[in-house]
């Protein structure tokens, strides 16, 4: 009897009202694939901030080791912030051949339109590069990688006018704190270099720079956009194919201007010149591709999984720790401002990330609730 007893399928009991057993597991198992989900939610966050973080450092602190060691080809420095998008081709295949993007032949854009925004957003890429290139020739690297940050100040007024941001109390706390951080060496009295750069090539450094973080902000807001209006998918082929073609448009961009300006006779002379050696001189600039590519990946996966600025929050709140790190390799100064600003930094991140720990928290209710109201119907049934 007692195992016939444990047969008998149990009943959930509330309130007088009793719920179908196969109903309420039927919920349960939808309650665990929602928290598996959000495990994955945050697994694939962690990979791309972690892919943000260490990609820019690591790609910011080579290209100042590039300059330091004798190479001076703007445009050798721009090309390898997009070159390395090959090492993403057979991963992609991969990824396509399994058929993980399912949707990808739904409502599929134009051919047209697909084509405008790759070549678009590789000229911007092309150009915002370039800039970037003269600033950290003419700017000391932990000048550069505040003034950087900018960006996000540009990235929260584009996102506003083109993304419909939102903007509660703890996300305007968290831009006009990584703002502050992220400009505060600006101001700074020794943050010019006193190592043979003009006062004139100093200004052309900071306007490139902030030129650039410009162009940037607005190409992350452009890029959140695409993804919602124009391309309509969710799957990370679409991140890889983003990254892909407007990669090829960019480097086929720069590799005109580097013939047309004739700086590719230099190149020979440039690598046996090198302090570190030519092989180091190649290696240098296969590291900083490979360093590139990871933070754009990781760059426009948070886009593609939150926002566009929320990525730029994740690169800007990664800067102030740029300086720390020129300091160790580069024997620069680290004072108190920049303490400071690495404080600041972690401020502002903190912050934002508090913001979607409240989001989740209220997603999670509404989902609970919808849930509750689901069960009604059932009980009803059963009353009958």
């Amino acid at each position: 009897m007692g195992k016939a007893q444990d047969l008998q399928p149990h009943v959930i009991v509330k309130g007088g009202e009793e719920v179908n057993t196969l109903e309420f597991e039927k919920i349960t198992h939808q309650a665990t694939i929602s928290q598996l989900k959000d495990f994955t939610w945050w697994f694939r966050m962690a990979m791309y901030t972690l892919f943000v973080l260490s990609g820019q450092s690591a790609a910011v602190l080579l290209g100042r080791l590039y300059y330091n060691k004798g190479g001076k080809n703007l445009w050798m420095a721009t090309l390898v912030q997009f070159i390395g998008f090959p090492i993403l081709i057979p991963y992609h295949c991969i990824l396509s051949s399994k058929k993980i993007a399912l949707d990808r032949n739904v409502n599929q854009p134009d051919a047209l339109a697909l084509a405008f925004m790759y070549l678009s957003f590789g000229v911007l890429l092309a150009a915002d590069s370039f800039l970037y290139s003269i600033g950290l020739l003419y700017l000391p690297v932990s000048t550069f990688s505040l003034i950087c940050a900018s960006q996000l100040a540009f990235n929260a007024f584009f996102s506003f006018c083109l993304n419909a941001q939102k903007f509660t109390p703890c996300i305007v706390n968290s831009l006009v704190i990584l703002t502050i951080s992220s400009t505060l060496l600006v101001f700074h009295p020794n943050s010019v270099n006193l190592t043979g750069i003009s006062k004139e090539k100093y200004t052309v450094g900071v306007i490139c720079t902030v030129g650039a973080s410009a162009g940037y902000g607005l190409m992350f807001s452009l890029t959140q956009f695409s993804f919602e209006k124009v391309l309509k998918s969710q799957t990370f082929v679409t991140v890889l194919e983003m990254i892909i073609y407007e990669s090829l448009v960019a480097t086929c961009a720069t590799l005109v201007g580097l013939f047309i300006s004739e700086e590719w006779q230099g190149l020979k002379r440039e690598m046996e010149e090198f302090e570190l050696g030519r092989s180091s001189y190649l290696l240098t600039l296969i590291c900083t591709a490979t360093a590139w590519q990871t933070f754009n990946i990781g760059a426009i996966g948070l886009i593609f999984e939150v926002s566009s600025l929320f990525s730029n929050v994740i690169s800007a709140s990664g800067l102030p720790f740029v300086p720390v790190l020129a300091v160790i390799f580069f024997k620069e100064n680290m004072d108190g401002i920049k303490v400071i600003a690495t404080v600041l930094a972690l401020w502002g991140f903190a912050s934002y990330l508090y913001q979607h720990y409240l989001d989740d928290l209220e997603s999670k209710a509404e989902t609970k609730h919808v849930k509750e109201i689901s069960m009604i119907p059932l009980l009803k049934e059963d009353n009958f």
